[in-house]
């Protein structure tokens, strides 16, 4: 499998490169804020290693399309840095408006730390991002860079956006799916379409062939989203390590639920009512009954037909361009 030869080579300089921003986050005389970045990137602390730092999706992405394409993967290096630690930066802020008390099995920054400290550490990943996107001028003309720094600074937009919907909606009384869908375009593709893109860009492929890349990982990135709606209600606990009635308690307006809402049938009077460990195995079934079940099921399934279709089109060359069929393959892979 190339994905496997792939990951062996890329992750360690994805890991280099990173260590090289959080560096610069050291304070002279005082390591401890370099020391929460590092323990939130997975590196430090109780429970580090593979787990706690998760699986560098989007870098390892990027890095597969520019090579794909024809271009020199180390060349994209800063950008695959910045787009990892853009990432972290949404998910301490995440951790912190959702009231998250655990990321992977360890005690998210804001619990530790308070919430002021870490709001302050979420924004030096930020800066970070940034200062790591400078480096693309050691090796990419001026017009690359800027183009570069459009797409960073939009992606950076978009998924703010997206954050916004997804808190304003806890309140919404009336969100209809299609709302959810430009949420979800926002916080979860829309990073996934600028690591894709830019991949492109910085490996030297032809503006329309970056649009197609773009598409990919937008598809990528809602086929993703859909399906772990799908199995926040009816996936295997034991498998995802997360209860399916968790969504539920939460009352967290995923796709499923808000095209359960829309029917206006008993699972909307039934959702006006306590939601409790005895009574969301009803909830969930009640949904299906009513068609969310198969509907979601149908939406990552759409979504993931537009990703394949747009990886046809891109038709990555080379052996990079079959770990990255195979990358792709495993994030919309269906179990139902």
């Amino acid at each position: 499998m190339q994905l496997e030869t792939y990951t062996k080579k890329f992750l360690p300089r994805i890991e280099e490169e990173l260590q090289k921003v959080i560096e610069q986050s050291q304070i002279p005389g005082d390591s401890s804020l370099r020391e929460m970045l590092s323990y939130h990137l997975g590196w430090t602390g109780p429970g580090a290693g593979p787990t706690a730092a998760g699986k560098r999706v989007r870098p390892l992405f990027m890095l597969l399309v520019s090579e794909a394409v024809g271009g020199v993967w180390q060349k994209s290096l800063p950008a695959a840095a910045a787009v990892e630690v853009l990432h972290n930066f949404s998910l301490i802020h995440d951790d912190i408006e959702d009231r998250s008390e655990t990321r992977r099995g360890r005690e998210t920054l804001w619990t530790m730390h308070g919430i002021p400290i870490a709001l302050n550490a979420g924004d030096a990943m930020f800066t970070l991002a940034f200062r790591a996107m400078q480096k693309l001028s050691r090796s990419h003309s001026s017009e690359v860079c800027l183009r570069a720094y459009h797409l960073f600074t939009d992606a950076c937009l978009a998924l703010t956006k997206g954050q916004h919907l997804d808190i304003s909606f806890e309140n919404a009384e009336n969100t209809q799916v299609d709302d959810y869908l430009v949420m979800i375009q926002g916080k979860t593709a829309a990073l996934l379409s600028a690591s894709a893109e830019l991949g492109a860009l910085l490996g030297g492929a032809p503006v329309k062939l970056q649009q197609t890349y773009s598409d990919l990982g937008k598809y990528i990135g809602l086929a993703f989203q859909a399906y772990d709606d799908y199995l926040g209600i009816w996936g295997d606990a034991e498998v995802t390590g997360k209860s399916t009635s968790s969504d539920l308690l939460a009352r967290k307006k995923t796709l499923p639920i808000l095209y359960g809402l829309a029917q206006n049938g008993k699972f909307a009077e039934m959702w006006q009512d306590e939601i409790n460990e005895e009574n969301a195995a009803e909830l969930a079934e009640q949904l299906k009954a009513e068609g969310a079940y198969d509907y979601t099921k149908e939406k990552a399934d759409a979504f993931s037909r537009s990703a394949l279709k747009a990886l046809e089109q891109a038709a990555p060359g080379g052996t990079a361009g079959e770990a990255l069929a195979e990358l792709i393959e495993s994030l919309i892979r269906r179990n139902y």
